[in-house]
């Protein structure tokens, strides 16, 4: 029998308390090493032959959420979270991106790089040669991370939400995300719950598990 690090009933306690929080309180901020974990679960996320298509930007910086919110259709969450991430998706993914991936596995993993050709040969077929739309593929892995990080925020009592409502050019423009090969993809605030935030004693909304889950 395979022992969790964590408890089911945690798990589910912890997703049932989450909710996307529409008021943050200003006056609250993550602690440094929280938010330091907080950051390590972006940077374990797993994505599509490991490339990791990605760059997380985090604002706590007052004077640059003031610039994006009027981007973001003036939602609050923006200026009044602890951190504001910004999940910035590559616009291309060319061979000299592959190759410092696949240089960077060898290293940490003892092996010659020209075991990895093979590999090699796949991602470049299939990512940087072949049919996929490659802005639209980082931009679904940015997604993955997203998930990954709302639920470890859960976990460890810290609220979020997600935000899909911005003007990706306008961010792109003020983060000088054009001129590094980004574009911002979607955005998720962290901090605290206010009190007042009427939205956190809401009963969930889901269909039934028999509705949305299939067994064959």
């Amino acid at each position: 029998m395979t022992t969790s690090p964590i408890s089911p009933s945690t798990l589910i306690s912890s997703l049932r308390w989450r909710y996307a929080t529409k008021q943050f309180d200003p006056t609250k901020t993550i602690a440094p090493d929280l938010w330091e974990t907080l950051e390590e679960t972006l940077v374990l996320t797993p994505s599509s032959c490991g490339l990791q298509p990605w760059k997380f930007i985090v604002i706590t910086d007052k004077d640059m959420k003031a610039k994006l919110r009027p981007h973001s259709w003036n939602q609050s969450q923006v200026t009044d979270c602890s951190h504001y991430v910004v999940f910035a998706s590559q616009k291309k993914i060319d061979e000299a991106y592959v190759d410092r991936f696949l240089a960077i596995t060898a290293e940490i993993r003892g092996i010659p790089v020209e075991s990895l050709a093979g590999f090699r040969g796949m991602i470049i077929g299939t990512i940087v040669q072949g049919p996929i739309n490659q802005q639209q593929w980082a931009g679904n892995q940015a997604y993955i991370a997203l998930g990954n990080f709302m639920t470890a925020a859960a976990l460890l009592g810290v609220d979020t939400c997600p935000m899909e409502g911005f003007i990706p050019a306008e961010y792109d423009k003020i983060l000088g995300l054009e001129e590094k090969g980004l574009s911002a993809t979607v955005c998720c605030a962290a901090g605290y719950r206010s009190e007042e935030d009427k939205y956190a004693k809401l009963a969930k909304i889901r269909f039934c598990k028999e509705e949305v889950i299939r067994h064959i």
